[in-house]
Order: C-alpha cells, then structure tokens, then sequence
C-alpha cells in the first residue's frame, strides 16, 4: 500500500537542526565507498564512538544499500522516471538510504526515512534537489514490482549470475544470490577444552559454534564457519612444521596452533604481516608469488588461502558484486597459480598442503589446481570441496586438498 507522508514545507531544513547520527555515518561510508573503499574498514572507523543502537542502524544502512543497489536504482527511476544514473552522487545515494529504509525495513518511521534523506542532501550543496528527492520518497510504496530481469531481482551483475547459474544450476544460484542478500550469521571458534559460552550452537565443524545474536562473547574470536572448514583438511598432527603462506588476518593460522606445531606464517606487506604477527606467531613478510626462500620439501603442512575476488563473501562484503570484472578473475588466477606451484616445492615427501579461496568461480579454484599440477610429477590433488551460500551455512568457501608422493 502507498506511505502516507506529510508534506515537507519549504522551511523544512530548519525543522530538523541535527541529522541522527547513524544516516549521518551511513552516507559518509556510501560516499566513500563509491571512491574505492571497503565498507567493513569504513563502519569499523565510522561507528566506533556511535551508541550501539546508532551502530546497528548504520550497518544495516550502509550493508543493505550496497546488497539492494540494482533494486533501489530501479525504484529510484520507478518512481521519479528519470536515470538514476544521471543523477549527482549525493542525490542517489540519499534516494538509496531514504528507498532501502522505506521498503525494506519495518521499524523505521517514514517521515523519519524522507525527511533525513532530504536534509543529507541539502547538507551536500545539493539544496535544488531536495524537492525532487522529497517528492520520489513520497511516491514509494511498499506494493511489489516487476524487476526488469533476474539479475535486479537477485542483485547480482548478469556475468556473474549467468557464471554460477552455468556452475552450480539455476536453482542453487538464486539460493547463493540470496543468501548474499541477509546478514551474514555469527558463528564463533572454541578451541578443544574450553567451554562454550552458554547459548552456543555446535555445528558440523569441530569447535565452531553459532552464536544466536547480539555482541560476540568476551575471550571467543567471531570467525565463518566457512572459514573454520579449512584448516580440519590439513590433518594436523603435533610436532609438524606448518607454513601459513597468506596468513592474515590470522584467524586460519590460530585454528592451526591449536595443535602444538612449528609454524610460520607470512604475508606479502608488512601491515598485513602485522595482523599476524600481533598474536605472537612467527611471521614473516613475503610476496609468495615469488621463489620463497625456504629449502625444497621442508614443510609437512601448507595452507595457502589464496587472495581472491571474495564472491564467497558478498553478504559481509557487498560492494565486491559492483566492482569485479571478469578480467580481474584472469588476473587473480595468474597470482594464484604461482602462489600454489612455489608452495608446493616447500612441501615434504608425504606432506599435504590445502589451497584455498573464498571464491566460488572456477577461474580461480579448480583451474587453478589443475594448471598448477600440470606436467608435475609428485603432486596430486586428493579432494576438492565447495561450501555454497544458501547450500551450506556461512561463506562461500573452496578447498582442494593436495598431497605428495
């Protein structure tokens, strides 16, 4: 049914002195992100000093904007009959944030929706917009639409959908796409003989437990149960030498040392080394697209979770769907192949390594593999698994386990 709204006056900008600070933070991230910032770096810095209340609401804000962006242009050319994309920056993102709140979500007061998108846009210098937002704001309504095709529908780019409806069936892109479209669920890593905190939900995975909302529990690290899936492959045992060679942020390489092991972890710049290294491990900084400087057949265990396009994490990490390009898949792939030969120079007789991705297109999992076991004797791959949004539970996730003669 349509919204009713009342009319804002035209001394409407001195009605509403101060913009809540959740809208406020959320436009400031939305605008940054579409210069080439990670959302999930920017909400970290942004919310901080926020209310927790006012945090939430700004997650929800910036996160839902960027997952629905395909659907919130289309209602925002629905409903003004003019190009989203010929519109300043400022004026579609606030008919985003007004649009998202407006149709999406229950508990946000409409006059609050238009009337705060309409101030950020005056406090942008786009005062002459105001009206023309405050006038689409109160045209929206709640009423289903026709979406122009499946790739609006499903928020995703039409090379990306057409990639995993080819890969994984119709049926199991939507559920991923959808998937991609819910806050991601919190689940939390619980190392052997530490009690779970009350109100954990074990999962198939040993020592991952869902957490069933709210703040994450003190002394537990929040990590995907996706993720958690990995390092169970490498079959560690006590005394090993293990090479995490694309450790950061280090929640892989600290699942690992739950076992006690001679480890190293690396990564290729020093901050991100850092992140590692914080946890007091072993830490080295190398680019491992290059020859490491390791002896041959030194290490009984490697994991390689590659640098990749993140299309497993489109939930936590929306903006993804809007800025990779299929060239940035070939790109990657490259990378990946080198990181994978040079790690398995460095694995012992009867060693095993798992590469791994948080990636569901084949350019970088399967094909990477299999170019870099080509013509190589001495190396097979044992396994291969794939963890699918809205199939398995958390991230998407790709492991080939790869063992030696």
């Amino acid at each position: 049914m349509r919204l009713m709204l009342p009319s804002l006056p035209a001394s409407y900008h001195g009605l509403l002195p101060q913009l809540s600070p959740s809208r406020r933070a959320a436009f400031d991230i939305l605008r940054l992100v579409e210069d080439g910032a990670h959302s999930t770096t920017l909400l970290h810095q942004h919310t901080g000093t926020l209310e927790a209340r006012d945090a939430g609401l700004a997650r929800e804000l910036v996160l839902g904007a960027l997952r629905r962006r395909p659907q919130l242009d289309f209602l925002a050319g629905h409903f003004s009959g003019r190009d989203p994309a010929r519109l300043d920056i400022e004026v579609r993102l606030a008919l985003h944030l007004g649009l998202y709140q407006l149709r999406f979500l229950e508990r946000i007061p409409p006059h609050a929706a238009v009337g705060e998108s309409v101030e950020l846009v005056r406090r942008s210098y786009k005062r002459s917009a105001a009206g023309f937002v405050n006038a689409v704001l109160r045209k929206a309504t709640r009423e289903p639409v026709r979406w122009p095709g499946r790739a609006v529908e499903l928020c995703l780019p039409q090379w990306l959908l057409a990639g995993w409806e080819k890969r994984h069936g119709a049926e199991a892109a939507e559920r991923a796409a959808r998937a991609a479209l819910e806050a991601p669920e919190t689940f939390l890593r619980v190392p052997a003989g530490v009690p779970p905190p009350a109100g954990a939900v074990p999962t198939e995975v040993e020592g991952c437990f869902r957490w069933p909302g709210g703040p994450a529990p003190e002394g537990f690290r929040v990590q995907d149960i996706g993720s958690q899936s990995i390092v169970p492959l490498l079959a560690l045992e006590s005394g090993q030498r293990f090479l995490d060679l694309c450790a950061a942020p280090g929640g892989k390489t600290l699942q690992a040392l739950e076992a006690p092991l001679r480890a190293i972890a690396s990564d290729r710049t020093l901050a991100r080394a850092r992140e590692v290294a914080v946890h007091g491990i072993p830490t080295l900084v190398l680019d491992g697209t290059r020859p490491l400087p390791f002896p041959e057949a030194v290490f009984d265990r490697i994991l390689i979770d590659a640098p990749c396009s993140g299309t497993g994490t489109l939930g936590r990490n929306p903006e993804i769907k809007w800025r990779i390009q299929p060239h940035d898949l070939e790109n990657l792939h490259e990378r990946q192949v080198k990181l994978l030969r040079n790690a398995l120079r460095c694995l012992k007789p009867a060693g095993r390594a798992v590469y791994s991705t948080c990636s569901l297109e084949r350019t970088e999992n399967e094909d990477v593999v299999d170019e870099a076991l080509r013509g190589v004797s001495g190396w097979r791959c044992e396994s291969i698994r794939l963890r699918l949004p809205g199939r398995e539970a958390g991230d998407g996730f790709f492991a080939a386990v790869i063992t030696s003669a």
